[in-house]
């Protein structure tokens, strides 16, 4: 029986694909579990409709990303840090608390999209890597002064 893969199935291949096999594993498997549907002019049209959507929904979701990349661009932040002697910081700046100043200004960024190889434990100016997308990065200044 020949089958259309709607979700990647690790022995026979990636969403999309048609394939050849048994009809008993079709039947009683497959198309039960919804990883595939027989093939036929309705489901090649289903699936067709259903990346056609899948498209659209993802060019969306990067406009949106790359407008918010946008305005990030022109976004700095300052965090105050209590500091010891020789300008030492105690603690560090960690991504939520950048992630909490820009909740405040109106951002919804959540606190794994904020790219920081280890926390800032320095008085000084920093570019802040932002993931808002798989596709779109952007940075925002972070000053971080004595408080």
């Amino acid at each position: 029986m020949r089958i259309i893969l709607v979700k990647d199935h690790e022995k026979l291949g990636k969403a999309g694909d048609t394939v050849e096999v048994k009809d008993g594993f079709a039947r009683n498997y497959l198309i039960p579990q919804g990883i595939a549907l027989p093939e036929n002019s309705a489901s090649l049209k289903r699936i067709q409709e259903e990346k056609r959507l899948k498209e659209l929904r993802q060019t969306k979701a990067l406009q949106k990303s790359q407008k918010l990349a946008d305005q990030l661009k022109s976004v700095s932040l300052t965090i105050p840090v209590q500091v010891g002697e020789e300008d030492r910081v105690f603690g560090a700046v960690t991504s939520q608390q950048i992630a909490d100043l820009l909740h405040e200004l109106g951002y919804e960024i959540d606190k794994r999209h904020i790219v920081l190889e280890e926390p800032i434990k320095a008085l000084g100016i920093f570019e802040v890597p932002i993931k808002i997308h798989p596709e779109v990065i952007t940075t925002v200044k972070l000053f971080v002064v004595r408080a």
